[in-house]
């Protein structure tokens, strides 16, 4: 044991990753319907590991690792963030201010009654609003902080154990008061509420779940000899075919023609027909024999991903369909990494995602009309990405005296403001920056998590202290840092806004960005109604959220 723990002491890296292999190990138990999740577990298992070895790691790998997360996290939110910022979305924004407000306040109370120090304070805000980012620019303004190395030092290690502990107390109380005890104090049925709105969108069966996206196979291309349609034109044909069929290629004595509306088809042609598998069956009737399709009839269905930016006029799912045509088809929505139900009327906007398939000359045609492609063989610009972060550490280290107050955005927020910025420059101008959202999402999480590590690791030996101090009184604030908003909030979507369940539900959770709790909830409706509320409070949430650090250390400051 004493040769493990003198490894570890010598070689910090080694315990940095072991805190991530045994965190996320321990965030994918679930017990009944929770699990921490890799982050917090990472959290845990490290604040166990610094209490056992006293390993010191530099502290430059923990503010680089922050900066890559807090930049990215800015990033992907960008166009969703400024999409939202419209009237119709902002009434959503209700949520997050009651957010701001409420924990906010009873940070305050709970440091007045509990005579709390900066950083059990800001760690109690970030861990119950079940907000990792906050704890990030917290550390960063409690380094600004006029005291000694040593009292800063613990101050910081104060944030990570305060976290850890109402973390775990928000994460339980906002998937239940969410999925299973706010719809019975509605007196609802979530399930059946979530398939009303569901239909009221343009939903289909009873067994559809809301998260069907039409698979590519289900789209198919088969080639015919012309027969029965000789001497009629193309779109003669196309509409005797109900419009759901495309014919994508022509080949007319062994040679390749242009495809147009007027074209008359003749005897003997061979034509290439693409659509979806069930509205394929009665085409041999219509058009002639099926055939095996030649070298030049062979055509392979692609699926390309386009991001919806300023040039994209539809505002609904409907509108975006009639924009394509018949000969392509919308397989997949996805906003802030969220499938969302495809629906004609499902609102869409500058950020969102499309997954479009089709043939490839169709898709090179529209997709400009949309967005900007996203290319597979690039994913991350790297000398966008690296400049955005030098302008967030320079935006940074600006500082403004108040009085005798100097304020200052911090590491944190620098990079926060320059990610949201570089995402919605990007959205506006496709032709650089690209940051594929796999590429995106590892270094998010693994920013973050390499973070939270070297914060437990410091944390450890002063987390027993720590929790001797306070007592139940720390799991208590969790509770009530959760609760209390997400009461409030409920009273407001329901009463006052009358929102559906479902979105209410949404609501509610994305004020938290609380994945466990859309999750949770999700599950209960049965489909991904409440995604259509979540995807918009969660971008204006993670936005305002990790801003509460600093304030929250100031107002601390201020009140003891």
């Amino acid at each position: 044991m004493h040769a493990i723990k003198t490894f570890l002491q010598d070689t910090p890296e080694a315990a940095l990753f072991l805190c991530l292999a045994l965190g996320y190990a321990i965030g994918k138990i679930k017990i009944w319907k929770l699990s921490l999740g890799g982050v917090a577990g990472t959290l845990i298992v490290a604040i166990f590991v610094g209490m056992a070895g006293h390993i010191t790691v530099n502290d430059q790998v923990k503010n680089i690792a922050f900066a890559m997360f807090i930049f990215t996290l800015g990033y992907i939110s960008g166009p969703t963030f400024f999409a939202s910022l419209n009237r119709k979305s902002l009434k959503y924004g209700t949520f997050t201010l009651i957010e701001v407000a409420s924990v906010l306040a009873i940070t305050a109370l709970a440091t007045v009654i509990m005579n709390l120090d900066p950083g059990t304070a800001a760690g109690l805000l970030a861990g119950g609003a079940t907000e990792s980012a906050a704890v990030g620019t917290a550390t960063d303004a409690i380094a600004r902080l006029d005291r000694s190395a040593d009292e800063i030092t613990a101050l910081q290690a104060n944030v990570g154990t305060a976290y850890s502990i109402s973390y775990i107390c928000g994460l339980i109380v906002v998937v239940l008061l969410s999925s299973q005890i706010f719809p019975l104090i509605m007196r609802i049925n979530l399930r059946e509420e979530a398939d009303k709105l569901w239909k009221q969108l343009g939903g289909g069966s009873d067994d559809d779940d809301g998260t069907h996206v039409e698979a590519a196979p289900d789209l198919v291309g088969r080639a015919f000899r012309v027969q029965r349609v000789a001497g009629r034109t193309l779109a003669q044909v196309t509409a005797d075919l109900g419009g759901h069929l495309t014919v994508e290629r022509i080949l007319r004595g062994g040679k390749v023609i242009a495809v147009a509306d007027d074209v008359v088809l003749l005897a003997g042609d061979q034509v290439l027909v693409v659509g979806p598998r069930t509205a394929m069956v009665p085409a041999e009737t219509a058009i002639g024999p099926e055939i095996v399709p030649s070298a030049d009839l062979e055509t392979a269905l692609e699926i390309d991903q386009v991001v919806l930016d300023h040039r994209q006029r539809a505002t609904t799912l409907d509108g975006i369909t009639k924009q394509l045509g018949n000969r392509l088809y919308v397989t997949g929505l996805v906003r802030e990494d969220k499938d969302l139900p495809l629906r004609p009327g499902m609102p869409v906007q500058r950020g969102d995602t499309l997954k479009l398939t089709g043939a490839k000359a169709d898709l090179d045609k529209v997709v400009p009309a949309l967005g900007y492609r996203l290319d597979p063989t690039v994913k991350a610009d790297i000398i966008y990405i690296a400049l955005g972060l030098v302008l967030g550490f320079v935006i940074g280290k600006i500082v403004l005296t108040v009085g005798t107050i100097p304020l200052t955005l911090g590491t944190g927020g620098g990079c926060l403001l320059t990610g949201l910025l570089f995402g919605w420059f990007r959205s506006r101008n496709p032709e650089i920056g690209q940051y594929a959202p796999a590429a995106a999402d590892v270094i998010k999480t693994l920013g973050l998590s390499v973070f939270i590590a070297v914060v437990g690791l410091t944390s450890g030996p002063q987390a027993v202290d720590l929790v001797k101090k306070f007592g139940w009184g720390l799991p208590i604030a969790g509770v009530l840092m959760t609760a209390i908003p997400a009461c409030i909030s409920l009273v407001v979507a329901w009463k006052f806004m009358k929102l559906p369940a479902p979105l209410a539900l949404g609501a509610i959770t994305g004020q938290q960005c609380s994945t466990p709790g859309i999750s949770a909830v999700q599950q209960v409706a049965g489909n991904a109604t409440p995604l259509m509320s979540y995807t918009i409070v969660y971008a204006l949430s993670n936005v305002a959220l990790p801003l509460l650090g600093p304030i929250a250390v100031a107002m601390t400051v201020a009140l003891t």
